[in-house]
């Protein structure tokens, strides 16, 4: 599921795979290999994710439906036209919490 969004983001942003050089600092040949292949390191991950303008994230199991609702709601306003920080004042924060413990 890693590999397939940063294949998405790559496509995206237009890139191809030779251009993972200058994005990531790695070669067409090793850039197709973890696309193809998978089970890329950690760090060969955030490499990535960085050179596609990404962040990795670890996400408690227990949240992570909370975590996709909000991003669902993020896209719609965003597809809808709408800045959803212009809408929302800085305190009402979604994220606010969301990864603390519960009690």
């Amino acid at each position: 599921m890693i590999l397939e969004q940063l294949k998405k983001r790559r496509k995206e942003l237009g890139l191809r795979q030779k251009d993972m050089l200058l994005q990531a600092g790695m070669t067409r040949q090793q850039y197709n290999r973890l696309e193809t292949k998978g089970n890329p390191r950690l760090d060969t991950l955030e490499l990535l994710a960085k050179g596609l303008g990404m962040e990795l994230l670890l996400i408690p199991k227990e949240k992570l439906v909370a975590v996709k609702e909000l991003l669902v709601e993020k896209a719609r306003n965003e597809s809808a036209g709408r800045n959803v920080t212009e809408e929302r004042a800085l305190s009402d924060d979604p994220w606010e919490g969301i990864l603390e413990e519960e009690d």
